[in-house]
């Protein structure tokens, strides 16, 4: 069996009388996409603290590529890199200047360093803004660049602690697209973020922890059927109809449903609903533009699994 490129076992840690995490577990193969998701104040963050030498657990075991994270700190820290919540690179510098740091700071050799920062700008598309400094950079370029300087050491292992977050639609494609293109290159990803339609398309494992512990984990298509049922959703063709057809579907299901802007959602633990609302919806002369069933997205996932632990 192949070594695990990431591994935690057992790993606690508390703060003060706050336990933030209560002996959780998983793995990452190498070369894949691990997302790691929860709500606010689960955990994610401290795990990847611990398993990015930053903070010491309390009890249990966490491994990178083999290699204990508390026995051997300095050898764990050359198999990985880090992009955090918050741009990390000098604003007074160039991006030129701010990777040719980093490497130097690595241990590169001033040719090295140089070459290493030349081919990385070119491959995050930032070689012709690669002499203006950072200070005037939008946030996407920003973020494009703090990632670029997280792998000037060639890690085996990338840690990316919500790498999109206030990014616009675009800049965020771009982000993923690079992502996919480490995975695909043999860089692990540990992945934590707030936007499930990110882990949906990037993560081919999900780890899901509240309050400290691992709830639930799979694939993404694992945890939506999971999750229970199928959702059927409603576009009625005119929208002041949402508030009737939201009725219905609730009347019908024992569900709520939930209405976003054009369409209407609800659980549906049995197939046959659909056919229920097809009928109900003719009869009540509710014209519609589309009706279907569908599985859960990750979000409602998302929010099922931990919306019943909290309960």
């Amino acid at each position: 069996m192949d070594q695990p490129a990431i591994e935690t076992a057992g790993l606690t840690k508390s703060f003060g009388r706050t336990r933030v995490l209560d002996e959780i577990g998983f793995t990452a193969a190498e070369g894949t996409v691990l997302g790691l998701l929860g709500p606010n104040g689960a955990g994610k963050t401290t795990a990847v603290r611990i398993l990015c030498t930053l903070l010491r657990p309390d009890s249990g075991r966490a491994a990178i590529c083999g290699h204990d994270v508390v026995r051997e700190p300095q050898r764990v820290r050359s198999l990985i890199g880090l992009t955090g919540q918050y741009a990390a690179v000098d604003d007074m510098l160039s991006a030129q200047e701010n990777l040719y740091m980093i490497g130097r700071l690595l241990g590169l050799r001033r040719r090295t360093a140089r070459r290493r920062a030349g081919v990385l700008l070119a491959e995050f598309g930032l070689s012709a803004d690669a002499g203006r400094m950072v200070r005037t950079y939008s946030g996407g370029m920003r973020r494009r660049l703090d990632l670029a300087a997280s792998l000037v050491g060639e890690p085996r292992v990338l840690f990316l602690d919500e790498p999109t977050t206030g990014l616009d639609v675009a800049s965020r494609g771009q982000l993923w697209d690079l992502i996919s293109g480490l995975a695909a290159g043999g860089v692990t990803v540990l992945l934590t973020t707030q936007y499930l339609e990110e882990a949906d398309r990037l993560a081919g494992r999900v780890v899901v922890i509240d309050h400290g512990r691992v709830i639930a984990e799979g694939s993404p298509g694992e945890l939506k059927e999971r999750s229970g049922g199928q959702v059927i959703e409603v576009r009625p063709a005119r929208t002041e109809d949402l508030p009737t057809v939201t009725r219905l579907l609730t009347a019908i299901t024992g569900a709520p449903a939930t209405a976003d802007r054009d369409t209407v959602a609800v659980p549906a633990a049995d197939p046959g609903q659909l056919g229920a609302a097809v009928s109900l919806l003719g009869r009540e002369h509710i014209a519609v533009s589309q009706i279907g069933l569908r599985l859960p997205s990750l979000d409602e996932a998302f929010l099922r699994i931990t919306g019943e632990q909290a309960r």
